[in-house]
């Protein structure tokens, strides 16, 4: 299926001039990510079939690692009678 003639007309309609389908996907990834979407699941959404290749988008996820982190120490301190 090819999507580069109807992409270049979304495109000229939208007034984007250097935006890839690439980059949809990337920043779908990053939504995800950033939303505390496990890597597995991701590579499962875009179709990878090697996790070294949704990797790419671990960086992207800073909030939800330190939302863990906080909430793991939360539970470790309450544990202990904090």
């Amino acid at each position: 299926m090819n999507l580069e003639d109807p992409w270049q007309r979304i495109r000229a309609r939208a007034g984007l001039q250097d935006v890839h389908i690439h980059d949809l996907r990337h920043s779908f990834a990053g939504m995800l990510a950033s939303n505390g979407v496990s890597l597995p699941m991701i590579g499962a959404l875009l179709g990878h079939t090697q996790a070294s290749t949704t990797q790419r988008y671990a960086h992207l996820a800073p909030t939800p690692l330190k939302d863990a982190n906080e909430a793991a120490g939360a539970k470790i301190w309450a544990a202990m009678g904090g």
